[in-house]
């Protein structure tokens, strides 16, 4: 039987792992933030353990034999319907949430490792996952994104923008990555706006700039 302190062990460490990962999630205000991320890993590594130890009494009767990797498994499964809910799809084909959500399914694998007493396979991949979701995003944005990739937009107004916004997130031919909007409380609102293509948002800028409606343009 496992000790209660490897027991308290294990569920802290899960949660430690979860958390590390969900900081960053948290830095970009996504709604599966830190404490989403922890409660999985916690999850996760209970589920291993009760999996793993806790039908030790059922399996001193003769003819009984259990296999403990099928809760693990079931993780795995069960663990896509949170994911989904991460998943924004826009339109035209914009999607949001996907890097949360293989975060999630991430977090949960690390739980089950640590439930598991794989302490080091779940630090390690801690590791790689903060370093793929924190570290390696100005690499890839240096990769396969130049200078001036960012499309301020500023209205007076909401009612100002709607029709604009819509315009621009309506036509196929732009390549927008993301977008983002900021209300202010005097009022205004800006649209940012991130695309691989410069071009594109040259072409955006081009076309709204002398609409009175837009108040200010500026590439960042």
């Amino acid at each position: 039987m496992i000790e209660i302190y490897e027991i308290i062990i294990r569920l802290g460490c899960a949660a430690l792992c979860g958390a590390l990962i969900g900081i960053e999630r948290e830095r970009k205000e996504w709604a599966a933030g830190m404490r989403t991320h922890m409660m999985v890993a916690v999850g996760s590594a209970l589920y291993m353990i009760v999996s793993a130890y806790g039908f030790e009494e059922i399996l001193k009767h003769p003819n009984v034999s259990l296999d403990p990797s099928r809760v693990a498994s079931q993780v795995v499964s069960g663990i896509g319907f949170l994911g989904a809910g991460t998943i924004i799809f826009l339109r035209h084909g914009i999607i949001r949430g996907l890097t949360t959500a293989s975060g999630l399914w991430t977090v949960a694998a690390i739980g089950l490792a640590v439930g598991g007493g794989m302490y080091w396979a779940g630090l390690a991949t801690t590791a790689i996952a903060i370093t793929i979701l924190w570290l390696l995003q100005p690499i890839e944005a240096l990769l396969f994104s130049k200078t001036n990739r960012n499309l301020l937009i500023h209205f007076d107004s909401v009612e100002d923008s709607s029709a604009i916004i819509d315009s621009i997130l309506q036509n196929e031919e732009y390549d927008i990555r993301h977008f983002a909007l900021d209300r202010k409380d005097n009022g205004t609102l800006t649209l940012k706006i991130s695309s691989i293509k410069s071009k594109d948002l040259k072409s955006i800028a081009g076309r709204i700039s002398k609409d009175p409606r837009v108040k200010s343009i500026d590439f960042v």
